[in-house]
């Protein structure tokens, strides 16, 4: 028998049927041990453009990973031509490990979970107080998303020229949220982006909001037209405008203290089918351990649940117990409820 290596045997071999020759060939992939390191930028049909050394490539996904697919934010390994030249294109052959993922659903009956953004740190919910009027639902979902793929939440609140954030800020002031509030003409100034860019600093922050609300005006301000040279090109790939965001897009943050803002589509719904609604307590560090006695597959919101009287006894604040409630309750009702 042919022999594909030193330590090869015939479990390492597979036969191709019917095909010419009926050649072997082996299970043993190269380790690419000398792949450059590389993060995904954006994602465009099968296109994929990542920052490698300071310059932005073209890359498609390796064969070999099979079905995985490489989001924004992902850290990934790159072969062949990195030089970024025009009409070149490099391979990934490897997909880091993640460190956070966001995800979501087209609908809350749809089981197909989409992978939004990878590795980012915090998630900045973008609403306006105003003009559209907020949506308490969506943002609670959003939340939701966070929390269950590791991510810090931020909530930003714009035009609060046209409105007071009071009401949000009672709502979600017991989840211990950090939050901006800015107002129309702070965001034509760029006194919101400085304000804002405190809270970025050295982070991926992934930003979501409905259209609208004044999310990509934000995103524009925190990464002036000379930051976005290094993706200057990406919009030549993917042929879109760029003021439009139609998928998700990571840019430089401006600053000395680095970090990366990555605009997402705006979104009219935040399908949570794939949450499994017993990873939401783990965003509560101060009610978990209260879960000790409760009853199996408790939904922390029935008669038997232990939530009740370890607030009782003074381990929490009601008004925790009733934020977990509420964003639990989040999958079974529509944003509009």
């Amino acid at each position: 028998m042919r022999r594909y290596g030193k330590h090869t045997d015939e479990d390492d071999i597979r036969s191709r049927p019917n095909r010419r020759g009926n050649r072997p060939r082996t299970n043993i992939r190269p380790k690419h041990e000398d792949a450059a390191e590389g993060m995904v930028l954006t994602v465009d049909r099968g296109r994929l453009t990542c920052l490698v050394d300071g310059r932005t490539i073209l890359a498609m996904k390796a064969r070999e990973l099979g079905r995985k697919a490489a989001v924004v934010g992902d850290q990934v390994a790159l072969v062949g031509d990195l030089s970024g030249k025009k009409d070149t294109l490099a391979r990934i052959v490897r997909i880091e490990e993640r460190t956070s993922v966001l995800r979501r659903t087209a609908d809350d009956d749809d089981p197909y979970e989409r992978v939004v953004v990878a590795n980012a740190d915090q998630l900045a919910i973008v609403t306006a107080l105003a003009d559209p009027e907020p949506r308490p639902r969506l943002i609670d979902r959003c939340l939701v998303a966070a929390f269950d793929g590791g991510l810090e939440p931020l909530l930003v609140m714009t035009k609060s020229d046209l409105a007071p954030p009071d009401k949000l800020l009672e709502l979600y002031g017991h989840l211990d949220i950090p939050y901006v509030v800015t107002s129309r003409e702070e965001l034509e100034t760029g006194d919101a982006a400085d304000r804002v860019r405190e809270f970025l600093a050295g982070r991926v922050t992934a930003f979501v909001g409905h259209s609208g609300v004044g999310k990509t005006t934000l995103v524009n301000a925190l990464v002036p037209e000379d930051r976005r040279r290094v993706t200057g090109h990406v919009n030549a790939v993917t042929g879109r405008g760029r003021h439009t965001t139609t998928s998700a897009l990571a840019l430089p943050l401006a600053g000395d203290d680095g970090g990366w803002v990555v605009d997402t589509p705006g979104v009219r719904s935040f399908g949570l089918a794939h949450i499994d609604p017993s990873r939401v307590i783990h965003a509560f560090p101060d009610l978990e351990p209260g879960t000790a006695g409760c009853p199996r597959a408790c939904s922390h919101d029935e008669p038997d649940c232990a939530l009740d009287a370890w607030v009782a006894d003074g381990h929490a604040d009601p008004a925790r117990l009733y934020s977990l409630r509420r964003l639990l309750a989040t999958r079974e009702r529509t944003e509009g409820d």
